[in-house]
């Protein structure tokens, strides 16, 4: 399918615009949406000025969504926040974005919707690109993924320990869930009439943030990774309704699973070593929140339906 090409990483300078526009239209006719190409190359033209001006490499350009509703990403190292132009610019800064690329006002002309999600590794601006370039402002743009949750000391706290955990699939599990949380919330953004399920998926993940990323272990599964180890234990203590919510989020993974499918859409649904994977990671919150002993990854891997143990 079209739409699972690779990530067309650019270079510095005025080729990686060529190279990008070029991508992006040949992108456009392939899935059968010409009429978008206009746009999606005036789109993105902007955006990866932008990124080679202000951004920081690694800078890359890909189409995800569906073909229904295609979106195009352009993405940087940069963390930093991008800003449109303000209204009261002088003339010089208006010549300045006259030649060097003229901000992401011209983005919010030439799409259905459009916006910023600032990530760990750091920033993807994208755009649902338009039939036709809009004769007014265009549409507002929204960023997101930049919050910091409050931080706050588990209640009704519980010890766990999480044995023989292999750090190759904890990374695909990690990838894989960053890359499916963003494509629900992007979706959820630009059409959400459209695709109501992404909704309901974007904000139980956004309610579990918290505890992705200090509840389950993270910073002791990463440092092993960065240690170059094979695989790892995580010992901590969280909190006994954290392990209960930890049940709900297996199920909506299972969703998730199954909305990709229906969907089409190009975060894929997961192989099954990766989903047993997580229902025994997340499933050892589930079952030591329950009072029962911890269960390895070796052991649960060799027993067909230890899954089932936290449904």
């Amino acid at each position: 399918m079209p739409l699972n090409r690779p990530a067309l990483s650019l270079g510095a300078g005025p080729r990686g615009v060529q190279d990008a526009r070029r991508w992006v239209v040949e992108t456009c006719h392939d899935i059968g949406r010409p009429e978008l190409a206009e746009c999606a190359e005036l789109g993105v033209s902007e955006l990866v000025t932008n990124a080679l001006l202000h951004g920081a490499p690694p800078i890359q350009v890909r189409v995800r969504g569906t073909r229904e509703h295609p979106r195009v990403e352009v993405h940087d190292g940069s963390r930093e926040r991008p800003l449109l132009p303000s209204a009261d610019e002088d003339d010089e800064d208006d010549d300045l974005l006259l030649t060097f690329g003229r901000g992401l006002s011209i983005v919010a002309r030439c799409s259905d919707a459009w916006g910023a999600e600032i990530e760990d590794d750091g920033k993807t601006v994208w755009f649902a690109p338009a039939r036709s370039f809009a004769e007014d402002d265009g549409v507002p743009g929204l960023i997101t993924g930049d919050e910091d949750p409050p931080v706050a000391g588990p209640e009704d706290p519980v010890q766990i320990v999480v044995r023989g955990v292999p750090l190759d699939l904890y990374v695909a599990f990690q990838r894989h869930f960053r890359e499916l949380r963003r494509e629900v919330r992007l979706l959820a953004l630009a059409h959400e009439s459209d695709y109501p399920l992404a909704k309901d998926l974007s904000d139980l993940f956004a309610s579990l943030e918290r505890q992705l990323r200090e509840g389950i272990g993270l910073d002791q599964l990463e440092s092993a990774v960065a240690a170059g180890e094979s695989e790892t234990q995580v010992d901590l203590v969280t909190s006994r309704e954290s392990t209960r919510t930890m049940e709900r989020f297996i199920e909506m993974l299972d969703l998730a699973d199954e909305f990709c499918r229906q969907e089409r859409l190009l975060s894929l649904a997961r192989t099954d070593e990766q989903r047993r994977f997580q229902q025994w990671y997340l499933g050892e919150f589930v079952r030591q929140g329950r009072g029962e002993p911890p269960l390895a990854w070796p052991d649960a891997a060799a027993t067909p339906g230890q899954q089932s143990t936290v449904s």
